[in-house]
């Protein structure tokens, strides 16, 4: 399959944002973008239309947009507006005089768009979905990963801020109390919202801001914010804190983006409104937003809807492809280590958690990605390229869990780095060893890169040690596996407590 390159233009009403996303067989990513601060919605409450000064600087940024697809030879270009150029009287008028195609999306369709979103980048199947942009918010009732209901409010952060703290100075309970008590005026007639279940993903520039910030409160590293959990009451800490600060102070706030400085008040206090209203014990965010629902409706055709059958595995697959390690030997030390697994936990030497499971498959599929880099210390790189990667549908302890794994593939005793180790607790250091044993025994095995050992048996007479048979394809030799198997005998006794013998 040739490289498809797709670039999706986001006419939002507080940024405009060019995303390409590249795919071949196999892998799909974002590799470029192209980000302004247009406000185009600035004013729009007041006047009812767009600035004349707004539009011409819109129309600039569309321009650079297309000017940037002509340069690069991306024909296949898709421009959506939202709530600013909807509601505008005279949107029409800016969208007819763009340099390129635009489509005004009705809400329901920008509700849509960031549904499929969330739903194809993190593991929710019931729940409601939560995207708050600068001129409206919405709300998707999710039901076995369907679209049930699909809501739209203009409850944005520029227009929230407009008209409750227009004035930029530290905002006052009472100021804060009329943005929540508008927000749950709103949601009044949409009684499903507090019947929607206890999970509420988010979506958009705001809730990664805050959960940015409330990551770095917390001491943890910055590896993105895919999957985190912001909290109620995480959330209340940071609506007091950035209510005590005049607007521009608020942008000094680590992870807040100063270009967001003045409106992030508003929009974690809307946040903080749908949470309390929905019932909600805080938000699960994700890095996905409206550009990534476009590009997977056309990605994923002709499905209806367009979803992912299991995100967790497609993400790991998929950066697997990136990096063309989803090889005969890669499938084979999955294989290998995930059989080792089950039969451990059938002898009771493990809990044999279905959850631990993936994360060994996870670190399995990933562990040579590093090679990209270099083969010295490729169990480093591909440490770091998970940490980067986001790996959608995973949180960011599991993350570091799968990270961590494949970083102890080759050597070294398994244990969290300093980084790392806020984001783990109770009983995940021994998860960490046992899945680096298992991945570093399968590595072994498999140091041949020739698949002649299919099978690693184990067996166990009650106290006695663990013993390993190794069965190679047509009675061929297994020195070479032996002797690599051998080296992780050590480690075995540390992570299940028994000695291992191989044959």
């Amino acid at each position: 399959m040739a490289l498809r390159r797709t670039a999706v233009a986001d006419l939002g009403s507080n940024s405009f944002r060019l995303v390409v996303f590249s795919a071949d067989d196999g892998w799909w990513k974002r590799t470029d973008e192209i980000y302004e601060a247009v406000r185009i919605g600035a004013g729009l409450g007041e006047t009812g239309e767009l600035s004349a000064e707004r539009m011409a600087r819109g129309w600039s940024v569309v321009e650079v947009f297309d000017h940037f697809c002509q340069a690069t030879g991306i024909d296949d270009v898709v421009a959506v507006a939202t709530s600013a150029i909807r509601d505008a009287a005279n949107g029409a008028d800016f969208v007819a005089r763009a340099s390129i195609p635009v489509r005004i999306l009705s809400p329901e369709e920008e509700a849509r768009y960031g549904y499929l979103a969330a739903v194809n980048s993190t593991t929710l199947a019931d729940g409601a979905v939560l995207d708050l942009g600068g001129g409206s918010m919405q709300l998707v009732a999710v039901e076995d990963r369907h679209a049930r209901r699909l809501e739209s409010w203009p409850l944005g952060a520029v227009r929230m801020t407009e008209r409750f703290l227009a004035d930029g100075e530290p905002a006052s309970r009472k100021q804060l109390d009329q943005v929540r008590a508008k927000v749950a005026k709103r949601l009044g007639g949409a009684s499903w919202v507090a019947d929607a279940g206890s999970r509420l993903v988010a979506i958009g520039g705001t809730v990664r801001n805050l959960a940015a910030a409330a990551a770095a409160a917390a001491g943890f590293p910055s590896i993105g914010v895919q999957g985190y959990h912001l909290t109620a009451d995480a959330l209340a800490d940071l609506v007091d804190e950035l209510a005590a600060m005049p607007a521009p102070e608020r942008g000094k706030v680590s992870g807040i983006k100063p270009a967001r400085a003045d409106i992030i008040l508003a929009g974690a206090v809307v946040v903080q409104a749908v949470v309390e209203a929905g019932g909600f014990d805080g938000v699960e965010v994700t890095e996905a937003g409206l550009r990534e629902g476009i590009f997977f409706e056309r990605h994923l055709a002709p499905a209806e809807p367009p979803l992912f059958d299991d995100v967790r595995r497609a993400s790991v697959l998929n950066l697997a492809a990136q990096y063309r390690q989803g090889d005969a030997h890669t499938e084979h030390v999955a294989r290998l280590a995930l059989s080792m697994f089950d039969q451990l936990a059938e002898l009771g030497l493990h809990p044999g958690d279905p959850a631990e499971r993936e994360l060994v498959w996870a670190a399995a599929m990933l562990h040579d990605i590093g090679m990209a880099i270099d083969y010295d210390d490729h169990h480093k790189h591909s440490r770091y390229l998970i940490l980067n990667s986001a790996l959608p549908g995973f949180d960011p302890r599991e993350l570091a869990i799968v990270a961590e794994i494949a970083r102890y593939h080759r050597k070294g005793t398994p244990s969290f780095a300093s980084d790392l180790a806020p984001l783990v607790g109770k009983g995940d250091q021994a998860i960490l060893e046992r899945g680096a044993t298992l991945l570093r025994l399968a590595e072994g095995i498999e140091r041949a890169r020739d698949q002649i050992v299919r099978d690693a048996d184990l067996s166990v007479n009650g106290g006695d040690p663990v013993t390993m048979t190794l069965r190679a394809e047509d009675g061929a030799g297994v020195n070479v596996a032996r002797w690599a198997a051998e080296r992780e005998i050590d480690l075995f006794g540390r992570a299940f407590g028994r000695e291992l013998r191989i044959c």
